[in-house]
């Protein structure tokens, strides 16, 4: 499927030690798992800042959630995702600057900010609450077709 950036000192803290070491396979597999997104199937490794997911999912959905879900981790830089989905495409992910909200995402993608709930919605449950987003953080940004 491809390989994923992330920034590495930005995301959620799951490991022990600096926010520059990348947790391990464990404790990524368990942050993924704790998501309930349908990831039964797929397996995590670790190399350097690298996260590699193998596996099978039911759908795009669920492979794109899978990719943010361990890319917005703190210590990792990159996640290459070997997993087999039905009608897969190339994702579309959108890094978060300062000063962003979801309303001037969905303007940026789909030229109205009045879908930023659309957006909201296909990144839960890693994101609680629409406000909160951060500078660095990757959004998966849905097909409206």
């Amino acid at each position: 499927m491809g390989i994923f950036d992330f920034i590495k000192s930005a995301g959620k803290s799951i490991g022990i030690g600096s926010r520059d070491e990348a947790p391990s396979a464990d404790a990524l597999k368990k942050e993924l798992d704790s998501h309930s997104l349908g990831t039964e199937k797929v397996v995590v490794e670790v190399k350097g800042d690298k996260a590699i997911i193998r596996g099978d999912v039911s759908s795009q959905e669920v492979l794109e959630k899978a990719i943010v879900a361990i890319g917005n981790t703190q210590g990792i830089s990159k996640v290459e995702a070997e997993v087999t989905v039905p009608d897969a495409r190339e994702p579309v992910f959108y890094t978060v600057k300062k000063g962003d909200n979801l309303w001037k995402i969905s303007e940026h993608f789909y030229k109205t900010g009045t879908k930023h709930q659309v957006i909201f919605e296909a990144n839960k449950p890693m994101l609680s609450h629409p406000d909160k987003i951060y500078p660095g953080q990757v959004l998966r940004i849905p097909d409206l077709g």
